[in-house]
């Protein structure tokens, strides 16, 4: 049996537990929650597995070495103890991404700079030559991680990157919409909800698809690796690829799907990016996607579950942000009755828009914005008379979750609450209030300042005002002439750029068309499978095995 190893797979902020759970069913030991991070152990079919399986991990990482550093030299030397002979030879290129928080250590590119020079020099001196760098398509992989234990000393943790392309990049989006939900979030999000594929599901602002395809993923119990073209770990010197080959097309995990997924939005643009990408995923016997305002929604037949990500004023904007969410909350209360809604945003004022009250609260990270999805339960009637008749609005594990303490950061602040109509168009030119500073108050706080007052009017008493406008006159009229010159030549450099790059546009459009969109094709949803046997950049080629059950359309 194979020994096993210690292993880090990167995630969002408040998405830890539910990989920790992904982890634990995937099979992993030792599973121990940290910060945007879950450390576990396993072998080398383990950490295939991870990459291959996981709905929620960005990357996975293979620590190799941990030792405390002070300064850089420090680093540069605890480096050069490695043996990079196992991992890299003068024919390989490297590259080194580096995460930092240290007061030591304020620059994560000097670090990986830092590391870089050590493994050079160490081959350099063995080898007498210098192995070459490769930031775009590098055979190896290495990430370092610094943070301060104590003043004046850093935990350093270097690892292998076995992922390469962050594992958000499934391979099935074709096209995308302004904002578009990260599918490591979008499946946290489902994963939260505890959906497995037991009713519809229904997403009534879908945009391009995220949450639909990979509510889709979960409910079929399909592998989001399936779409990848390949990982970082395929170039290890120990890779092995028949065991790969046996994990790529093992479908006995996959279930079927009984009921159906169902994506709406009022943008036509959005439905057919939407559809688009469904299509490339081999998923539309599973999903639906219409164009339809969220105003207009009706009751469904079925027992649904609705997940969405509403606008909440950021990078997207709506002419009336809080009276959409007054109209997300009518539907939802007359129109979803019997059902559970979840709702991911970010202003506090936007909830409470809704109008219902939500029997879970958990804080997630959407980017930068620390954002909350809340649950809500919809029922008949008054809450006593829903609880009379045995109805539960908050399970013993959901009170359990908001008991606890230091779930959302203490001093949390939302965005500056919106008061007035005319600015619920964020960022909207026809709605933008434009306010103006107190200029003369702002140049007083100056002039008061050391960088200002007497010293600063000493410098210009001496010029009398002829002279002043004399060389302002002469500087204008220079100014103006290097104007028009510079914009003719600018004019003309733009004339013949942009019908250099009309042509390339249309040359890539027809290409594109003609390999992605034959309408001949046999495979699910018209989506070609990737080919996985080409060759890479003049390295030897592996073969892949066919995957028979890929086409799902076949089974019907």
């Amino acid at each position: 049996m194979e020994q096993e190893f210690e292993l880090i797979a990167k995630t969002f902020m408040g998405l830890e537990p539910v990989l920790a759970k992904e982890l634990t069913q995937l099979g992993a030991n030792n599973v121990e929650i940290g910060r945007r991070m879950v450390s576990f152990t396993g072998d080398k079919e383990l950490m295939y597995r991870a990459n291959f399986s996981l709905h929620t991990a960005i990357k996975i990482l293979k620590p190799i070495r941990q030792f405390k550093a002070q300064s850089a030299d420090d680093v540069y030397e605890e480096i050069k103890k490695t043996d990079w002979t196992e991992y890299l030879d003068n024919d390989r290129t490297f590259a080194v991404d580096s995460v930092v928080f240290s007061e030591e250590f304020r620059h994560s590119k000097f670090v990986s700079y830092k590391v870089k020079d050590a493994i050079v020099d160490q081959l350099r001196e063995r080898t007498g030559k210098r192995p070459n760098i490769s930031v775009t398509n590098p055979d190896l992989r290495l990430h370092i991680h610094i943070a301060d234990v104590a003043p004046g000393n850093s935990e350093c943790t270097l690892c292998l990157d076995s992922t390469g392309e962050s594992l958000h990049r499934r391979g099935y989006r074709q096209e995308s919409v302004d904002a578009p939900l990260n599918e490591v979030l979008a499946a946290g999000m489902i994963l939260m909800t505890g959906w497995q594929g037991e009713t519809d599901f229904i997403d009534p602002m879908c945009g391009s698809g995220t949450l639909l395809i990979e509510a889709a993923l979960i409910a079929r119990n399909m592998a989001p690796g399936l779409f990848r073209k390949e990982y970082a770990f395929e170039k290890w010197p120990d890779f092995d690829a028949e065991l790969f080959d046996n994990i790529y097309n093992d479908d006995s995990q996959e279930r079927e799907f009984d009921h159906h997924i169902y994506g709406y939005d009022i943008d036509m643009k959005a439905v057919n990016t939407a559809r688009l990408n469904v299509k490339a995923a081999g998923l539309m016997s599973s999903i639906t996607v219409e164009q339809q305002d969220f105003k207009d929604f009706q009751q469904p037949k079925e027992k649904s579950i609705i997940v969405t990500n509403p606008p909440y004023g950021e990078r997207i904007s709506t002419p009336d942000l809080l009276g959409t969410y007054r109209m997300i909350g009518e539907r939802l209360k007359h129109q979803f009755i019997g059902g559970d809604a979840w709702i991911l945003s970010y202003r506090e004022e936007c909830f409470e828009q809704i109008g219902l009250k939500p029997s879970l609260k958990i804080p997630v990270y959407n980017g930068s914005l620390e954002c909350e999805f809340r649950k809500y339960q919809l029922f008949d009637g008054k809450l006593r008379e829903f609880r009379f008749e045995g109805g539960v609005v908050k399970t013993d594990d959901e009170k359990r979750q908001m008991a606890e303490k230091h779930r959302f950061k203490k001093n949390r602040e939302f965005k500056e609450r919106i008061t007035q109509q005319e600015e619920n168009a964020e960022a909207d030119i026809r709605s933008f209030t434009f306010h103006r500073h107190d200029l003369d108050e702002r140049r007083n706080e100056f002039n008061g300042s050391k960088f200002g007052g007497e010293r600063r009017r000493a410098r210009f008493d001496h010029d009398d005002d002829d002279n002043r406008r004399e060389r302002f006159g002469k500087r204008e009229g220079d100014r103006r002439d290097r104007f028009d010159r510079r914009d003719d030549n600018r004019r003309e450099r733009f004339d013949k750029h942009e019908g250099d790059r009309r042509g390339r546009f249309d040359k890539r459009e027809d290409d594109r068309r003609g390999s992605n969109f034959s309408p001949k094709s046999d495979n699910r949803g018209g989506h070609e499978r990737f080919n996985r046997q080409g060759n890479r950049g003049g390295k030897k080629p592996f073969s892949r095995g066919t995957r028979k059950s890929f086409n799902h359309d076949d089974e019907d």
